[in-house]
């Protein structure tokens, strides 16, 4: 358990190195190797935090890392209470782990100097339900939620995790009108530099925006399906400060495929619908792949996985395997987790 949270403190973020050298190639065909299985858990929460090393959190109190060079699991679990805690948001600062439960109450916990993990935010209401994090830099970091008043929830820290203050409603765009937010893959949050993009669903799907890293905000309005409790944009992701990309639909209605895709290129102002009624449909989580200058999206979701190689405009389906979601480590490497397992996915051009 101490080598756990000691090996966390000493990690970084990854970058990848971009090789200009190497000519462009599409994605041919993909190999996806189980490396993690485990039938009672459900993993929607994975993230990459170094060129080594990767963690998830999952349901049933469980969390854990990966070393990828000796191929070997630490899997921990934290209780509280006698409470069944399921993880659907973690993230890192370079310094430090965290994660935060769903439901009530929420609870938030991040690596300590003992080797545990320590509470630093706790929030109970009948309505709380945190959805994804994000970190800014070593400082600063944002968590988000459904709404429990008349807005949606927003933690923020500026401590490096030590604590967090929740925004009021009147510093924030109106969720009274029924929008939401889904903790489908822990990818509601993208932030680049000092701009954050946050996705939101439900009867009305916006994207909500902040230029000074949460200090202020605004709701801009997207073409989503938008109209029930289930449908919206489920996961977003930007290429840079101007491109980016979101994708949803509705779980329950998982082969629907209108107006569940949709692109911006000015920084997220206006948002466009892209690959209409085409496939795929549903999906709970979108990335851009490395290096690609913006061009290559790769789509998971519990139907399978899809991949585009002009930022949207068409697509082909990968593989039947579902995820709830995916990280790359570079262009050619990424992890995936989903019901019962997470594996190590290598792309092949």
């Amino acid at each position: 358990m101490k080598f756990f949270f000691l090996a966390l403190t000493a990690l970084s973020l990854f970058s990848c190195n971009n090789d200009s050298e190497k000519p462009w190639k599409p994605i041919s065909r993909v190999e996806i190797e189980t490396i993690l299985n485990d039938s009672t858990l459900s993993i929607r929460a994975l993230e990459i935090l170094d060129s080594k090393s990767l963690a998830f959190g999952a349901n049933n109190n469980t969390y854990g890392l990966y070393n990828m060079e000796s191929n070997t699991w630490l899997i921990s679990e934290q209780t509280h209470d006698s409470l069944n805690l399921e993880f659907r948001a973690i993230g890192n600062n370079s310094e430090d782990f965290f994660m935060l439960s769903v439901g009530n109450p929420a609870l938030l916990f991040k690596t300590s100097n003992s080797g545990t993990m320590e509470l630093v935010y706790k929030e109970v209401h009948e309505k709380v339900f945190y959805d994804a994090m994000a970190f800014w830099n070593k400082q600063e970091g944002i968590a988000i939620g459904d709404a429990t008043d008349a807005c949606l929830s927003i933690i923020i820290t500026r401590d490096a995790g030590k604590t967090w203050q929740k925004i009021p409603c009147d510093e924030l765009p109106d969720a009274s009108h029924g929008s939401a937010a889904f903790a489908a893959s822990n990818t509601n949050i993208v932030v680049k530099g000092s701009k954050t993009w946050v996705a939101t669903g439900g009867k009305v799907s916006t994207v909500l925006y902040s230029g000074d890293k949460g200090k202020s905000w605004e709701a801009i309005n997207t073409p989503i399906i938008q109209g029930l409790e289930t449908t919206g944009l489920y996961s977003i992701d930007f290429y840079d400060e101007m491109v980016g990309f979101g994708i949803g639909g509705d779980y329950t209605k998982p082969d629907d495929n209108s107006a569940n895709k949709i692109r911006t290129i000015d920084g997220g102002k206006t948002w466009e619908l892209v690959a209409e009624n085409k496939e795929p449909g549903y999906r709970s989580c979108i990335q851009y792949i490395p290096n690609s200058d913006g061009k290559e999206l790769l789509a998971v979701g519990f139907k399978g996985m899809d991949y585009s190689n002009d930022n949207g405009t068409t697509w082909s389906h990968v593989t039947d395997e579902g995820f709830y979601s995916i990280r790359f480590l570079n262009d050619s490497i990424a992890y995936a987790s989903g019901k019962g397992r997470v594996s190590k996915v290598v792309f092949k051009r």
